[in-house]
């Protein structure tokens, strides 16, 4: 009988409310809480919060996103082949890509899936501004957070943190007679004292054999995954069906190429994908899938995709206006404007929504626009499909700006979480950048959980049909938020521009993008 192994030694977190510190914290977590510009007299306002947010950022910056692995009961989507990656029949090897270079232009990288400017540094806590509307905070249950095992190192974070409930209410202490003073201890004594404790051998053989078995289901989880692909792409040589390839911009997945239809001559985006550099290769095929199924005039229309040994090629219509991060980079927008946005947005929504699907990141650079201003939404990597089994969900995605408070502090949600991330690209339109962008995610994380509903910087040169509209968006109480449905029928929204009246934003932000490109 081997020694034990793996063993958890489960520590309490608790706050002292005399000292104003955490107490039992790991010291991952007090390294993120010192570097996260979380005040001290924050700390000691909303500990609660504190730990919640602690504990949800690094779950969502070092575990896996185990949701996509259960859309096995399906939802009302009919999609043609579940994502549950089920075992399959060995398939035949996918012919490899004849070498054939690809021509780049002098474009920069980011020009269809452009990434947002990095935030400035973090500031010191302020006092908020006065805004019109604002609802009551959030306030997270304590989570009690998963120490480290001793084996590992103290530079390491560990995979997951996903932390115990907290004890009811805390013991109180029991006074303790005062000992009598020890004796002076030997250099033996201490030298015994100060050893590290021993660590429990472990068999070489049962190392040796998890580690194998930790190979084998990761070698046959990715022979899944390719499986699954070679079911849904499209068998051939994409290069016989596409030619004129252009490198225009660099997603978080691949490169992304401009191309030309052989016969038609269509422009059409292509992403291309190393699946061996894919961490969560399930995401690929959501994304196949979901965009496969959603066809309206508000969703990025999906073409095609191919297979050739380790590269995915998933080819879509082409929105040669690039994204809204672009127009709010280079113009101002009116209120009509910004109304037309969250109009085709909600149709969008709507139609995402009826189909038993949460978007999950609605936020500017997802959002695309042609030339004369139609708009669709794009990047569906990390939509959550609900059905009648499982109608919330509690998964931890998106990017922190934009999120609802529900997924901060860790509560199921469900497609109302897109309207919040909707209220906050409102806002992002009239300010230029979400709320709290100056922050580190943590600190942000932490005022989405404890603030509420952002506070405008200046509410007072906005309409009230504007405020009410964002009012509705971001109710902290999803049952107070509105729905797709219902915003499509708000003031603010019926009264609201045609997408027309965005055609010379776009023309402008792609004609001062190309000089910026030139003067570079």
């Amino acid at each position: 009988i081997s020694t034990p192994f793996n063993a958890k030694h489960v520590a309490h977190v608790g706050f002292d409310s005399q000292t104003g510190e955490f107490t039992g914290l790991p010291a991952e977590w007090n390294r993120l809480l010192s570097a996260s510009g979380i005040s001290r007299q924050e700390q000691e306002q909303n500990p609660q919060a504190v730990m919640d947010v602690v504990a949800f950022y690094q779950d969502s910056t070092t575990g896996e996103d185990a949701a996509f692995r259960k859309f096995a009961h399906g939802g009302k989507l009919n999609l043609s082949y579940s994502l549950s990656l089920q075992i399959l029949s060995p398939v035949a090897a996918t012919p490899p890509l004849p070498p054939s270079p690809v021509a780049h232009s002098h474009q920069t990288d980011g020009a269809f899936i452009p990434t947002r400017r990095a935030p400035k540094p973090p500031s010191a806590p302020s006092t908020p501004v006065a805004g019109t509307f604002r609802s009551n905070s959030v306030r997270a249950p304590v989570r009690v957070p998963a120490p480290l095992p001793r084996s590992q190192s103290q530079g390491q974070l560990p995979k997951s943190t996903r932390a115990p409930p907290v004890p009811p209410a805390r013991k109180p202490q029991v006074e303790q007679i005062p000992e009598a003073a020890p004796e002076p201890r030997t250099s033996d004594a201490l030298a015994a004292l100060d050893a590290p404790e021993p660590k429990p051998m472990r068999d070489p053989r049962a190392v040796a054999l998890a580690s194998a078995k930790k190979r084998e289901e990761k070698r046959a989880r990715a022979q899944q995954v390719y499986a699954k692909l070679a079911q849904i792409c499209t068998p051939g040589d994409p290069r016989k069906v596409y030619h004129g390839l252009v490198k225009i911009g660099q997603g978080a997945s691949g490169g992304v190429y401009t191309a030309y239809e052989r016969g038609t001559n269509n422009c059409v985006a292509i992403k291309q994908m190393n699946l061996e550099e894919q961490p969560k290769k399930e995401l690929i095929i959501n994304e196949i899938l979901v965009m496969k199924a959603s066809h309206q005039e508000n969703i990025v229309n999906f073409i095609d995709s191919y297979l050739i040994r380790d590269e995915l090629w998933v080819v879509m219509e082409y929105m040669e206006g690039g994204s809204l991060t672009d127009v709010l980079v280079h113009s101002a927008m009116t209120e009509g404007q910004i109304g037309a946005v969250c109009r085709e947005t909600l149709r969008g929504l709507k139609f995402l929504h009826s189909q038993g699907v949460i978007h999950r990141d609605i936020k500017s650079d997802n959002v695309l626009l042609a030339m004369d201003g139609n708009i669709k939404l794009t990047d569906f990597g990390f939509c959550a499909q609900i059905n009648e089994v499982n109608l919330r969900r509690n998964t931890m995605v998106g990017t922190p700006y934009w999120m609802a408070p529900e997924i901060v502090t860790r509560k199921s949600y469900g497609p109302k979480v897109d309207i919040w991330s909707l209220g906050i690209m409102a806002i992002e339109m009239i300010e230029c950048e979400p709320p709290y962008m100056n922050e580190t995610p943590l600190r942000a994380l932490y005022l989405i959980a404890t603030n509420g509903t952002p506070e405008l910087k200046e509410p007072e040169l906005l309409s009230m049909d504007l405020k009410r509209f964002l009012s509705r968006c971001l109710q902290v109480n999803t049952e107070n938020r509105g729905d797709a449905e219902e915003l499509l029928g708000n003031y603010f929204i019926q009264e609201a521009d045609e997408v027309a009246s965005l055609a010379p934003l776009v023309a402008i932000a792609r004609m001062k993008k190309e000089r910026e490109r030139e003067e570079e």
